[in-house]
């Protein structure tokens, strides 16, 4: 039986809900780690235990713009994919499993961004790279699998392909931790702006696409009449 468009959309909702409940979970999980400061060291006065365990701060804060920035995409992503399949939805669930064990390796970099930094951030990065794959994934899968309005398809392919390229992103930051941490974490500050506002990234590529759809176009038509001159 075709189902009709309310319950299509009725469907597509309650993956979204499904899903920024994982979110809300997963963020909420990153304070654990600074609540555990509070119990490192009884006798020293509380400013002097901030300062001493400022990395837990700083694994936090960007724990949390790693998840928020994350959501954000997914959401941009689920305003453009109008049904889903059972297939989708383990691959929305490979997503939501990657998220749910982001408050893992941010515990890991704060606890070991001094001790083993190389290690920590790799830890870490890699954790990013699993991100990537992730909402390539789900992207990929909508897009081939026509979970997208056909209207829409062109502007979606576009969104796809930074998802692809933050592949490639990644894994080039993971690998630079190994000769400097601090500079792949800057790495990975870039592409928190980047992705941070996800539809003005994909409109950048989407024009420079485009620009490069019309020259060929053009390089066509002269073709053509070089070829019908001649």
């Amino acid at each position: 039986m075709a189902r009709t468009k309310s319950s299509q959309t009725k469907e597509t909702s309650r993956v979204e809900f499904f899903s920024d409940g994982v979110f809300a979970i997963a963020i909420t999980l990153l304070v654990l780690e600074l609540i555990q400061i509070l119990h490192s060291d009884k006798e020293t006065d509380l400013l002097t235990t901030c300062l001493h365990h400022w990395q837990s701060f700083l694994a936090f804060f960007i724990g949390f713009t790693t998840i928020l920035i994350c959501w954000i995409n997914h959401h941009v992503a689920f305003e453009f994919i109008h049904k889903v399949d059972t297939r989708f939805l383990w691959v929305n669930g490979f997503l939501l499993f990657v998220v749910t064990l982001t408050p893992f390796p941010t515990a890991v970099l704060a606890e070991y961004l001094q001790k083993e930094s190389t290690i920590a951030t790799a830890f870490f990065g890699f954790n990013y790279l699993l991100i990537s794959i992730a909402a390539n994934g789900i992207c990929s899968y909508a897009y081939n699998h026509h979970l997208v309005a056909e209207e829409d398809r062109i502007y979606f392919n576009s969104y796809r392909l930074i998802y692809r390229y933050a592949i490639y992103y990644t894994v080039f930051a993971f690998f630079f931790c190994f000769i400097s941490t601090w500079v792949s974490i800057g790495l990975y500050m870039i592409l928190f702006i980047l992705f941070a506002t996800p539809k003005n990234l994909t409109s950048r590529l989407e024009k420079i696409r485009t620009s490069k759809r019309n020259k060929q176009k053009i390089k066509k038509i002269v073709h053509d009449e070089d070829s019908t001159k001649a």
